[in-house]
């Protein structure tokens, strides 16, 4: 086997999760490049904030909480997150240094010999005791699939691909999707678009008043249950509503937050349900979400018959070497602070004790 690289931890992914992991690693006495490596497939520093369209401002960001150990202060809300937060995320890796590999491919994981790894690259293969998988979601966009979809003559995108709302001037904008994203999307096109027309599975939930600890503990709990069942983890989002802040109550009152129920098929020039209703649409917008980019772990057969990895805190439950941060109840930005934390913690105490292969 060529370019075969023994350490004892190999970290994959360097956004918020795997930085978090990192320094936990750094700090608890393994250094990066003899003990550890992290191996980011990403371009620049950044993580996924990187590709965020630029006008998601960082004044517009809610909840980004800082990396253990490094305040991000003094930033401009009127920039774009995707250059602060790279920019913070930069000076984080240097700060410690962390001496992430990138741009870097993870291919696949694999049993290796004497109870290691094989993971598998671009930039050759690693063999180490331990994996911290801190891969995130960005990577694999959702699309939902519609009869008819093949047909649209228009335009469909992700928003994982959304250029920002100046380019959606005098369109006839379909946005599908009851997140976040969806309703940042709608508010931000409608002085823009010709016509904006708002679309989603279920009814919106809108959360009135602050959102405090004991609901965003209730909310991971119920994201942390499906996890442990071996079910596809749902986002944190997904479980705490929509906030109800000024500028949602104004594309309310607007019109421009009124939700239609979820189509029932796609046509060349629009979109229609069975009772009859269509809209004619030049953009499909699919604010549709993203599901866990852990496809190159396949090879361990972690996967349980609901589709998930049962995974106890972050420890995958069919192998105690494999952890997984930033996923499930970990993707919060301070979910994935803890999971790091927590992930290195449990980390020493298997290296601590005789490899035995799993």
């Amino acid at each position: 086997m060529n370019n075969l690289r023994e350490v004892e931890v190999v970290v994959i992914g360097a956004g918020q999760a795997g930085l978090a992991a990192a320094h936990h690693l750094r700090r608890t006495g393994f250094e990066p490049e003899r003990d550890f490596v992290v191996l980011d497939h990403a371009p620049a520093a950044g993580g996924a904030w990187q590709f965020r369209w630029p006008s998601l401002t960082y004044g517009k960001v809610h909840g980004m909480h800082a990396l253990p150990g490094m305040e991000l202060t003094g930033a401009d809300p009127a920039r774009p997150s995707s250059e602060v937060v790279a920019e913070y995320f930069d000076a984080y890796e240097r700060a410690f240094d962390l001496r992430v590999r990138r741009p870097v491919d993870v291919r696949a994981v694999r049993e290796g010999a004497d109870g290691r790894l094989l993971v598998e690259t671009s930039d050759g293969t690693w063999s180490p005791r331990a994996l911290i998988n801190a891969t995130g979601t960005w990577d694999r966009p959702f699309w939902p699939r519609y009869p008819g979809q093949e047909t649209f003559r228009g335009r469909q995108l992700h928003t994982a691909r959304y250029p920002g709302p100046e380019a959606f001037a005098g369109l006839r904008v379909v946005v599908v999707g009851g997140g976040a994203s969806g309703t940042q999307h709608l508010l931000e096109l409608a002085p823009y678009a010709a016509r904006t027309t708002w679309v989603t599975r279920r009814p919106p939930v809108f959360r009135e008043g602050p959102f405090d600890e004991g609901a965003g503990r209730a909310a991971v709990a119920l994201v942390e249950e499906r996890v442990r069942q071996g079910l596809p983890p749902q986002s944190v989002v997904s479980v705490t509503g929509l906030p109800l802040n000024d500028a949602v109550r104004q594309g309310l009152a607007d019109g421009v937050l009124d939700r239609l129920p979820m189509f029932d098929r796609i046509t060349p020039d629009g979109v229609e349900w069975d009772d009859g209703r269509r809209v004619a649409a030049d953009v499909i917008l699919w604010a549709t979400g993203f599901r866990a980019a852990i496809d190159h772990l396949a090879p361990l057969r972690l996967r349980e018959p609901g589709g998930g990895i049962r995974v106890e805190g972050t420890r995958a439950l069919a192998d105690p070497r494999i952890h997984l941060v930033g996923y499930g109840p970990s993707a919060s930005t301070i979910g994935a602070n803890r999971a790091g934390r927590a992930a290195v913690r449990d980390i020493r105490r298997l290296l601590a004790e005789e490899p035995v292969a799993a």
